[in-house]
């Protein structure tokens, strides 16, 4: 029997489709696209270009309003450093939640050494910030909100339509991490207000390796401080050789989600629905989240009174896990789940599932026959 996948939050497999069209990349279109003197970096410039056009066709951007870089990780330090350069001299006021990825928080951690002021707004039970503590947040000092589109533990949707509002209302930005929802939902940063956005390829059936940094150039322009120097590649806003092949792959990922969407998410709807509906029988069980707001690929599921580490090591079939992959390493139970108002015990009794566009209904009934197996046996 072969291992059945249901962490899709943690990375995706690169679709065939993806893999083809950046196999010329590697090979027979493999110029510089800064080679402004010969057809090998003709080629490779107007595939980069290409790229631009289909990142921005998924979120409704301007192709020249696309950023590449190497994942979500350096888009949002390049976000947060960036922005925090162009405006600590005027303002040094954050506001951001404490269910956002490590990334993100442990930026902030570090700006907050170099005198920036930051606000971390509490969740309630279902991962939801109150809108009313998000108004009254805001001083004459705050230039930035920084909050995610999707909770990559949970799934939480945050409703950032009106979070946008909030903030413009303040005068301030609106960053959006939102490497868990593009291609899982429809991002529109023009109708979401979002002023600057990252997401990932690896997340969407692209590869690992390359992401993009979507900055708003008009009303306002905003100007963000480079986090890498060097020959003023992109417009000098990310120094460095550009990963064609990657960047490639990131455009077509971008291109097949966008079209495979709506199938994609009723089917995976479905399987999640079969798969929560069976496995909330057992003992004990319950699911953590907003589930009326959340992406439909994600699960967060708690075990009461069993661990999950010990139930995961006897479902050796199945690629689950008890968080984000980013801190699968740290053995301190989910911060997303603690400031949620679960117990250190809930957190470590609690596994993501995450589902993807190849996964089955037969897979799903072999992941409920797991963990039938194992309440009964232990």
């Amino acid at each position: 029997m072969k291992i059945i996948y249901f962490d899709h939050n943690a990375t995706t497999p690169v679709d065939a489709e993806v893999l083809e069209t950046m196999l010329p990349y590697f090979t027979k279109h493999y110029g510089n696209a800064s080679s402004k003197t010969h057809a090998f970096g003709w080629i490779a410039e107007q595939a980069v270009k290409t790229a631009q056009e289909q990142v921005a066709n998924l979120i409704q951007a301007h192709p020249e309003e696309i950023f590449f870089t190497s994942g979500a990780t350096e888009s949002i330090n390049t976000a947060l450093k960036g922005l925090c350069a162009r405006f600590g001299n005027n303002k040094n006021h954050i506001i951001s939640a404490v269910t956002e990825h490590e990334a993100v928080l442990e930026n902030l951690k570090k700006l907050q050494l170099k005198g920036f002021e930051v606000t971390l707004l509490p969740v309630n039970q279902q991962g939801q910030i109150n809108l009313e503590q998000l108004d009254k947040a805001f001083t004459s000092q705050t230039f930035l909100v920084c909050l995610m589109f999707a909770n990559n533990e949970t799934g939480t949707l945050f409703p950032i339509k009106e979070i946008a509002e909030i903030t413009h209302k303040h005068g301030a930005l609106l960053f959006c991490d939102a490497t868990q929802a593009v291609g899982k939902v429809e991002v529109n940063v023009i109708e979401s207000g979002i002023d600057i956005l990252c997401l990932s390829a690896h997340k969407m059936y692209g590869p690992k390796g390359v992401g993009a940094l979507y900055i708003k150039k008009k009303r306002p322009r905003i100007n963000i401080q480079p986090l890498i120097d060097g020959g003023g590649h992109q417009n000098g806003m990310r120094s460095g050789t550009l990963n064609v092949p990657g960047i490639v792959g990131l455009g077509k990922a971008c291109d097949m989600v966008k079209q495979q969407m709506a199938a994609t998410n009723l089917k995976i709807a479905n399987l999640r629905n079969l798969l929560e509906e069976k496995l909330t029988l057992l003992p004990n069980t319950y699911i953590h989240g907003d589930v009326q707001n959340r992406l439909v690929n994600t699960s967060n599921i708690g075990f009461k009174n069993k661990s999950a580490a010990d139930l995961i090591r006897h479902l050796k079939k199945l690629a689950v896990s008890m968080g984000s992959a980013c801190t699968s390493e740290k053995a301190s139970p989910s911060h997303v789940l603690m400031a949620m108002g679960f117990s250190e015990s809930e957190a470590q009794s609690s596994i993501r599932f995450s589902l993807g566009k190849h996964n089955t209904t037969e897979e799903v009934k072999a992941v409920i026959e797991m963990f039938n197996e194992i309440y009964q046996q232990h």
